[in-house]
């Protein structure tokens, strides 16, 4: 007698399955929207149009906020999309961040300011720290109304640098310790390296004397590290930058907003010749 097909058990698995494979389908479905909204702004503004977006996404069996941030994989990628755009084409860089590793900033802002052709920055939302350290590269910066860069004072083992400075003119010297010493000398390094690439990157947009008060401002400590920088106080500063941004770029956010467990990549870019 012919086995009798089990008709549970096929459900089971079919359900199964179906729940396994639901996340990377997902992942896939928008990965593909994103790249055709990319293809829709590279046609719309004849500009290589590339991403750094870091999300901040939940552990979800744990509800453990898991923070992403600016690293050398993706000063690699960025670095990799520059070098791969014909010098003729403009860039529209796509940035939303809180920042990471200084050399990595540095990295992506030097080649974004080495770019022959025209350069945007464009900022939904925010790009503080190191993001803010790229923005500053651009020709121009276009911003969300509300968006907002950041301080550039650099941080120390979760200390300002300034602040560590600070220490060590305010107490005693024998009565700070070796380490914190230690650290205040490195701090010192530190905000002397920023603030010459700071001045690096805006002296010929701003001249020389603006572009040191500028720098002075953004890498000693004058607000907190988090303090946000609007529209109107970087054009008071004399900075180009705009808040003509077109709605297309939120839609494009609305696209690297992933299901709970999910982690898309941070840097994405067509091709150059790309116009699909």
């Amino acid at each position: 007698m012919p086995p009798t097909f089990d008709w549970l058990s096929f459900l089971f698995w079919t359900i199964f399955l179906l729940l396994v494979m639901q996340p990377a389908l997902a992942r896939h479905a928008i990965q593909r929207a994103r790249r055709r909204l990319l293809a829709q702004i590279q046609a719309q503004e004849r500009a290589r149009v590339i991403t750094l977006v870091h999300r901040e996404e939940t552990i979800s069996f744990l509800g453990v906020p898991l923070h992403r941030y600016l690293t050398m994989e993706d000063s690699e990628e960025v670095l990799r999309a520059i070098a791969t755009t014909p010098p003729d084409q403009p860039i529209h860089f796509v940035l939303h961040t809180p920042g990471g590793l200084v050399i990595a900033a540095m990295q992506i802002a030097r080649a974004l300011a080495s770019h022959p052709a025209p350069t945007k920055v464009i900022v939904p939302h925010f790009a503080m720290s190191g993001g803010t350290l790229i923005a500053l590269a651009a020709d121009e910066i276009v911003m969300g109304s509300q968006a907002v860069l950041g301080p550039l004072d650099p941080q120390l083992q979760g200390y300002p640098a300034p602040s560590l400075l600070r220490l060590k003119r305010e107490k005693p010297i024998e009565a700070i310790g070796d380490q914190w010493l230690v650290l205040a000398d490195i701090a010192e390094k530190a905000i002397r390296q920023v603030e010459e690439f700071v001045y690096f990157l805006l002296e010929k947009k701003v001249g020389a004397q603006k572009a040191r008060e500028i720098a002075h401002a953004l890498v000693h400590g004058y607000w907190s590290h988090d303090y946000p920088l609007t529209a109107d106080v970087l054009r008071q500063w004399g900075l180009p930058v705009s808040t003509n941004l077109p709605p297309i770029y939120y839609d494009l956010m609305m696209l690297y907003r992933q299901p709970l467990r999910q982690r898309p990549a941070t840097v994405e870019f067509l091709p150059a010749d790309s116009h699909e």
